[in-house]
């Protein structure tokens, strides 16, 4: 598994005994949990546990998913807080103008006049639309609405982010 990995969900409790594990899902494809599918954990010691989707269903927006292997709640209590990945690869082509969060983070944000602004540092999504954070200079931070009168252009290839700074954003 030299790929890189991405993160799809976490895990967060274990469900009932007989093996289940509660999954706070972190994609917008849910089919990712579906019958079949084959996904990593990734303990907080980095350790990488290859497992195939047995079962699942969504429960008040958590996945209660069985992996293949695995029958009863003692197997699967080491993986309380551990991350559910992907490889890259496997990832979901998108569509014009969309792009993954690990596309956006670390991307350099400049002005439509040249000025360097910082590199984005967390995408948040309160609602509406996304936020993408922007780590200025002495600390600060730039919170930049992700709507098109600000975000003008978008290269993930070269990391750069154009954006025309709409009055009062820098306030």
């Amino acid at each position: 598994m030299s790929e890189k990995l991405v993160t799809i969900g976490k895990v967060v409790n274990s469900h009932g005994i007989r093996g289940e594990l509660k999954i706070v899902p972190e994609t917008d494809f849910p089919e990712r949990f579906d019958k079949g599918n084959s996904l990593i954990i990734v303990d907080s010691q980095n350790k990488q546990t290859p497992v195939t989707v047995l079962s699942s269903r969504l429960h008040k927006n958590v996945f209660i998913v069985q992996f293949a292997g695995f029958t009863d709640i003692n197997e699967v209590e080491k993986f309380k807080g551990s991350l559910l990945k992907i490889e890259s690869t496997q990832q979901q082509p998108l569509e014009e103008g969309e792009y993954y969060y690990h596309e956006i983070i670390g991307c350099k944000v400049v002005t439509e006049e040249g000025q360097e602004l910082g590199l984005v540092s967390e995408v948040l999504t309160p609602g509406a639309n996304d936020v993408w954070v922007v780590a200025l200079p002495k600390g600060k931070q730039l919170l930049l609405p992700v709507i098109d009168d600000v975000i003008l252009d978008v290269n993930v290839a070269s990391k750069t982010i154009q954006i025309h700074l709409m009055e009062g954003l820098l306030e």
